[in-house]
């Protein structure tokens, strides 16, 4: 038989239904629901590029603006050979309801090169960064619009940004980014920050239904910047990680890995194939794997209708951006399975994003451990407000978080009114 496609498998199609499902339980009127779902401001750029041999090639780059009715602008810039610009426009979306729902003063954006990041070198990066910045820089500013790393770019990425900005500007302004190196106004703790949030929702999760952490086992798909260290951060935690992978492939023990003699394995050789005393499983398969928790921390769609079926995990805690297709999101609840959503789950980079702008207006650097305890602070009351909603509404944890995010950002806009 085969299976038709999923309508809500393209990321602007799965985050725009969303969106509908949250406008129908809160009851908004069709002119608020475009105003909602309309991006406030989209920047296409040419980013011409002089290669290391000397040639030029043009690469297209991106800055959608989703909503800033709660505070200047907020989101990552990734370098991907598929980015266009519909999944600009839904990673956008999904950071407006993101730091709603953790209550941070942003609006949502995203930025992003259609270039493949392995191809070139660090000096090609470098100018294309630079060559990014300064088209978008009249869009962009601690004011405007605070960029942060994503997948493909890093605290390298941020520097060059924050430094290009500045230079243009004729003094330091280290609040434009934030994921920055420490040397140059980065905050401790942002690192790890979204692989801390999702290991405080995943605990907050289980707890809701009398489990810990220790007592499960785990898969985690993407072993990047979040699931690497998500991964690490369950084990510390006495999870049995059974299995993870990468673009590359997987590894999985049915007695759990050493995960970090992995981390040590895939710092040496760039990915988690190849990992000894382990068996090779495919991303597909490890979906399906008989464990109580998986974390997708590595694209968007990954889960849709057909994987969705084959998932045995008891909670699935949404560690990458739009793991699941609206269709994939259907079936995990008709089955029972509980769904962290992304835009509470992965929330924690952008929390202590907003505490790295803070320090960075300031010009006053707080401790690791107090970053740590307000950072699990902003995650546990988010994910309480979360789920006494869902468990008061009879809706699913996504379906309560959605409703908070859109009903914050809507409350912001008729506030400030409609303006002329």
């Amino acid at each position: 038989m085969t299976v038709p496609p999923d309508p809500g498998s393209a990321p602007l199609a799965t985050a725009q239904h969303q969106l509908d499902r949250a406008v129908e339980i809160l009851g908004y009127d069709a002119g608020l629901h475009e105003v909602l779902s309309t991006p406030r401001r989209e920047l296409r750029v040419a980013v011409p590029l002089r290669s290391d041999d000397g040639d030029v090639r043009v690469f297209t780059g991106y800055r959608v603006q989703h909503n800033i009715s709660r505070g200047p602008a907020k989101g990552g810039l990734r370098y991907a050979p598929g980015v266009d610009i519909d999944e600009v426009r839904a990673l956008a979306m999904w950071m407006t309801w993101k730091c709603a729902v953790v209550d941070v003063p942003y609006g949502g954006a995203k930025g992003g090169v259609t270039i493949d990041p392995h191809a070139h070198s660090a000096a090609e990066l470098e100018r294309v960064t630079r060559r990014y910045t300064s088209e978008i820089s009249p869009m962009i500013g601690p004011e405007r619009d605070i960029m942060a790393p994503d997948i493909g770019t890093d605290e390298r990425t941020m520097a060059w940004v924050m430094d290009t900005y500045s230079v243009n500007r004729g003094f330091t302004i280290p609040a434009v980014t934030t994921g920055k190196p420490l040397a140059v106004g980065g905050s401790l703790g942002r690192p790890t920050a979204t692989s801390q949030g999702v290991v405080h929702t995943a605990r907050a999760a289980l707890r809701d239904d009398g489990v810990d952490l220790s007592e499960v086992r785990a898969a985690v798909q993407g072993f990047g910047k979040v699931g690497s260290h998500a991964a690490r951060l369950l084990h510390e935690a006495g999870t049995r990680v059974v299995a993870v992978s990468d673009q590359h492939g997987g590894v999985r023990r049915d007695d759990g890995l050493d995960v970090p003699a992995l981390v040590e394995h895939v710092a040496r050789t760039g990915r988690v194939t190849g990992f000894a005393d382990a068996d090779a499983v495919s991303n597909t398969e490890l979906l399906a794997l008989d464990v109580d928790l998986l974390v997708p921390a590595a694209v968007e769609g990954v889960i849709d209708a057909t994987s969705a079926e084959r998932v045995k995990a008891r909670w699935v805690v949404e560690a990458a951006n739009g793991p699941t297709t609206t269709e994939g999101d259907r079936v995990l609840a008709e089955r029972g399975v509980v769904v962290v959503p992304d835009i509470l789950a992965n929330a924690g980079g952008v929390v202590v994003s907003y505490f790295e702008w803070v320090q960075a207006n300031q010009a006053y650097w707080w401790t690791e451990g107090e970053i740590a305890e307000r950072l699990e602070h902003r995650m546990l009351a988010s994910h309480q407000a979360v789920a006494a909603l869902a468990r008061a509404e009879s809706v699913t944890l996504r379906e309560a978080a959605m409703t908070i995010g859109v009903r914050r950002v809507a409350e912001a806009h008729l506030i400030r009114g409609l303006y002329p």
